[in-house]
Parts: C-alpha cells; sequence; structure tokens
C-alpha cells in the first residue's frame, strides 16, 4: 500500500530539517557573509554560492546528537602569490581573529568550519574563479597544496533539471528518504554526493511523461528498483563520475568492501519497499514500512492501533444480554476464546517484520510451548496452552521445537517476537513488538505483567547465512 498522506506527514515530521533549523541555518550563514564582505577578503570575493545538501534542498535531520550543516562557498579572485593552502589557511587566520568567532572555528583540507555549539556546522569552502583560464572555478585541496577543478553550479543546475524532470520534487524528497534510510541503519556507507548522483543518474527523459513518480513511494519504488538493477549489472565497484565533471571519480572514496555491502543493502531494502508497497493490508503494509524507515514512520496510528484493536473486538457484543461483563478482549477470550480475536490480531503494525532473508521453498515447522513458573527459575507451576487467562506477576518459560517434539541444532537460533496490546501496556509504555534472542538454548523467559492478550511467536534463523528457515503460530498470553 502507498499510504501517500502518511508519507507526506513522515517527511514533514520526521525526515525534512524543520523550520526554526532552516531559518537558524540561514541566519548563520548571512552573518557569515556579512563578515566577509566586511573583512580583508572583500576585495576579492566575487559571490557566494550553497553547495551539497543545502543548495540540492536534500537536507535532512540529523541523527539525535548530531548536528545539522551546510555548505557556503565563497568565489574568490585568484591571488598570483597564493598557492591553494594559503586560501584556506588565510581565512582561517581572519575567522581566528574575530573575538566572536575565534573558538568555534576550525579547518579541514578544503574548508574552515564554524562549528556553533555542536548544534549545526557550516563550512565555508575557498572556490577560487578564473586562475587558469575564463569560467574555470577551483577549490582549495590545504592538505596536498593543490587546486581542484569544481563545477559545484552546474552540478546543481543538473540535479534541478533531474528534478524538475520527475516533477513535484520527486527526486527530492526520495533522496531525503534514501539519506534518512541510511542514517538510521547505519549499515552502509554512503557519503551524500555518491548518493545524489546514484539517484539523479537514474532518472530518465522519459519520466516526464511516465507514471514513475505519482506520488513519494512510487518514486521511492521506481528509484531504489533502478539503483539495485543497475547495481546488480556491476558486481564489482564501478567508476561513477561527476556526472557535469568528467575527470572527477566520485566513486574513489568506495573500496570493493563498502561497495558490496552496499550493493546487498540495496537489494535488501528494495524487496522490503516492493514488500510494503504491493501489500493490500493497511495494518500490515505500515508494519512493513516501519521495517524499512524504523518506529518513527506512522508512530501515531500504530501506537492507536495496538489499543483500538481490543475495544474493536469488543465492540459487537455490547448490548447483547448474552455477553453481560464482557468488559475488555480479556474477558471476550475467556469467555469464547479464540474466537474473540479480531481479524488482523496477529498482524497489528507496531509488531517488527522479520529482517531475514526468507528460505525459498518449503520451511520449518515450529511449534511453542510454555511452562508457569512461580518466579522466573522458580518453582514449576505446570503447562499452559495458547489463550489460557494467567494471573499477572507470574513468569512463562517458552519453549521452540520442531512439529516432532525435537530441538533444533545447534547451527540455528531462535529469536522471539513479543507483542503486548490493550491499555494497560501503553500507559506503561511497553507495547513492545520486537525480536529479542533466546535465553538458553532456544528458550526464551517473559514476566505476566500487563492485562491484555499479547502474542508471542519463535522464528528459526540458520546462524551461518542467518536465512529465516521457519516461524511459529502465535502463541497468545492472556493476562487476567
Amino acid at each position: 500500500m502507498k499510504l501517500t498522506a502518511t508519507f507526506d506527514e513522515f517527511l514533514t515530521e520526521t525526515v525534512n530539517l524543520n523550520a526554526t533549523r532552516v531559518a537558524q541555518l540561514q541566519d548563520s550563514i548571512e552573518a557569515l557573509q556579512s563578515v566577509l564582505t566586511t573583512s580583508t577578503w572583500v576585495d576579492r570575493i566575487r559571490g557566494f554560492a550553497a553547495q551539497g545538501s543545502w543548495a540540492h534542498k536534500t537536507i535532512i535531520k540529523p541523527v539525535p546528537g548530531d548536528p545539522f550543516d551546510a555548505d557556503l562557498l565563497v568565489f574568490v579572485n585568484p591571488e598570483s602569490e597564493w598557492g591553494a593552502s594559503d586560501y584556506v589557511d588565510d581565512l582561517y587566520s581572519m575567522f581566528r581573529g574575530l573575538a566572536s568567532y575565534k573558538d568555534k572555528v576550525h579547518r579541514s583540507s578544503h574548508c574552515v568550519t564554524v562549528d556553533y555549539a555542536g548544534e549545526r556546522k557550516i563550512d565555508i569552502a575557498p572556490c577560487v574563479f578564473e586562475r587558469l583560464y575564463a569560467e574555470t572555478y577551483e577549490v582549495c585541496n590545504r592538505d596536498l597544496d593543490e587546486f581542484e577543478i569544481s563545477r559545484p553550479l552546474e552540478y546543481t543546475q543538473w540535479l534541478i533539471d533531474k528534478n524538475s524532470t520527475v516533477g513535484g520534487n520527486g527526486l527530492r524528497k526520495v533522496t531525503r528518504l534514501v539519506k534518512y534510510l541510511r542514517d538510521i541503519k547505519t549499515n552502509f556507507t554512503c557519503p551524500s554526493f555518491l548518493l545524489t548522483t546514484m539517484l539523479g543518474s537514474r532518472v530518465w527523459d522519459g519520466d516526464a511523461q511516465s507514471d514513475a513518480f505519482t506520488d513519494v513511494p512510487t518514486g521511492l519504488k521506481t528509484l531504489i528498483g533502478r539503483l539495485d538493477d543497475w547495481l546488480k549489472s556491476n558486481p564489482s565497484l564501478p567508476v561513477i563520475r561527476n556526472p557535469v565533471l568528467y575527470e572527477e571519480i566520485q566513486s574513489d572514496v568506495w573500496d570493493d568492501t563498502k561497495y558490496e555491502n552496499f550493493r546487498d543493502k540495496i537489494n535488501l531494502y528494495r524487496g522490503w519497499i516492493d514488500d510494503a508497497y504491493s501489500e493490500a493490508d493497511r495494518s500490515e503494509s505500515i508494519g512493513k514500512w516501519q521495517r524499512v524507515f524504523g518506529d518513527e514512520f506512522a508512530a501515531g496510528e500504530v501506537t492507536e492501533k495496538a489499543v483500538a484493536v481490543a475495544e474493536s473486538a469488543v465492540a459487537p457484543f455490547r448490548g447483547n444480554p448474552l455477553f453481560t461483563g464482557i468488559r475488555d478482549l480479556v474477558d471476550l477470550v475467556k469467555r469464547i476464546g479464540g474466537a474473540g480475536l479480531p481479524q488482523g490480531f496477529d498482524t497489528l503494525p507496531h509488531m517488527r517484520r522479520p529482517r531475514w532473508r526468507a528460505v525459498s521453498g518449503a520451511t520449518l515447522r515450529v511449534v511453542v510451548s510454555a511452562q508457569l513458573y512461580s518466579a522466573r527459575e522458580g518453582q514449576p507451576l505446570g503447562a499452559v496452552t495458547s489463550l489460557t487467562a494467567l494471573s499477572p506477576d507470574r513468569w512463562l518459560k517458552f519453549d521452540a521445537r520442531n512439529h516432532l517434539g525435537l530441538p533444533f541444532p545447534e547451527n540455528f537460533a531462535v529469536w522471539w517476537r513479543v507483542t503486548n496490546t490493550d491499555q494497560v501496556a501503553r500507559q506503561a509504555n511497553a507495547l513492545r513488538g520486537d525480536f529479542y534472542k533466546s535465553d538458553r538454548g532456544h528458550e526464551r523467559w517473559e514476566r505476566l505483567a500487563y492485562r491484555g492478550v499479547h502474542l508471542v511467536e519463535a522464528f528459526v534463523v540458520r546462524k551461518s547465512d542467518q536465512t529465516l528457515l521457519g516461524k511459529s503460530a502465535p502463541f497468545y498470553v492472556t493476562i487476567e
């Protein structure tokens, strides 16, 4: 399911840099430009331009604890006696000489960075105009004391043209989503400029007349699919050039290992995105999109669904004299058993979807059993079956075996998805729904805590290649 409105909200509330930070960034850049145009640099400055994600309008919120940043180019006339490092060093010295900036600046290979107390930072990079010949721009490599040809304005225009081709700011929005995916997963490495080039290069002239970018989720599916196809056609690290500067090989920032990992992860996420997009059930689709983008996607709707599902099951019975005294789903299940569980109860959106690649063909049959204990490792109180009403403050020990009652081999891991529902768990901020390792062997201990009907499932994963071999039916835990 596309969930177009949900994606729009997700971009606005979670992914995009919020208006307050944008205003702070703009104010800081204007202040820096004012400093530069009233400094010893004033006579050599020809102008300014945004660079990077700030210029490309693909800037996103940083992960918690990290500053957000922007790149500012300072176009300057050449100084006949200066080498490349002199531009960066002199710019740094100028800012160090100002009381309001001296403790905020540091320099790196190509720029001077102004750091605003870890909240935001701005990289100021000198770009020398027409040092060699007309209409040439060069950035300054301080480390090597070398000038490097650059075409920042042409690159920005290339992206503007690609974005215009798809319409609706589709390329920018998809790029932000993929950057967000990279930042929250932290399991592949790809600098923003390289990621932007690869995504922009997957936009074709014919897209202006196609349905490939009718909305954000469709555009995401299109570009990740095309990127995956291209990566699969290049089993080893290809040469990826700056589309407006042939001699600049952007892929030099990668090695074979980083490329292979990126290739594998894009293939994995492509499968997840296609699965979420094609899923017809809304709750299941939300859960699958959360597998891609994490808990913040549709967070409000997910929480409400986890609570409302119990009420929706009870509502049809209210007012029926045969069901007097039915207060909630616990009472209903105690009265009529599993027939009281509503449709979709085992596919609630806050339940994490499996992150392992599923085995092709037949899967293992997995059976879960449970024993009741007075405490963890305490006195055994007997076996219990799914849906049995239990008192709180006791413990269940779950065990996963095959359909013959035999334990799984040591090279198989059992992961447990534990999902709580209803009001009490929500009020305790304990809806869970995540995967947990076995405590010992293929066993899992869980304390009985919150009134409601909850779910425990076992997933068997082959350790050697992290392949999902099979899963159990839900074991329903009813707590009075």
